[in-house]
């Protein structure tokens, strides 16, 4: 879907010799799907979790329950602690993590569909609000993967 995008992360992460780990929710493994589609990802890729429900969060990401109670849900600072995660969990020197409402409807917190947090955990740390005004899910989800991935190649770049 990505794949000129996924080629340039895919070459800066192998060059410098680093990895990356994904916790994603509303995009439901595109963005690891993504990187995974260049040849030689395994020398990148460590692995991706969809963390869509608070089971598989607990399952999947060792996160702080008390940290995680502290924060406002669908938060730049709520992504950034799960970008952490993510990156801690397989010792990655990146983690991705992407948090959202991917429609028709919104969060019980209310945050409309077409609203998305995506948060980068490494060498530098970055977090975004993204919205598409949108309620419709698969393009909501396809535009939530590429905004993570967009910020994720500028993070590495700014590297």
């Amino acid at each position: 879907m990505f794949f000129e995008s996924c080629q340039r992360i895919a070459h800066l992460l192998i060059e410098r010799d680093m990895s990356v780990s994904v916790a994603e929710s509303s995009t439901g493994g595109l963005i690891s799907a993504n990187l995974l589609a260049v040849a030689g990802a395994s020398r990148y890729f460590l692995g991706g979790s969809v963390v869509y429900t608070l089971a598989s969060r607990r399952a999947f990401l060792s996160l702080d329950r008390d940290k995680l109670k502290a924060l406002e849900p669908l938060t730049e600072p709520m992504a950034a602690a799960f970008a952490d995660a993510a990156r801690l969990q397989l010792n990655a020197t990146w983690g991705i993590a992407e948090l959202g409402a991917a429609g028709p409807a919104g969060t019980p917190y209310g945050h409309d569909p077409g609203t998305s947090v995506i948060g980068i955990s490494g060498p530098i740390n970055r977090a975004i609000k993204f919205e598409t005004g949108s309620d419709n899910r698969q393009e909501n989800m396809l535009r939530f993967t590429e905004a993570a991935l967009k910020l994720f190649e500028e993070t590495l770049l700014a590297t």
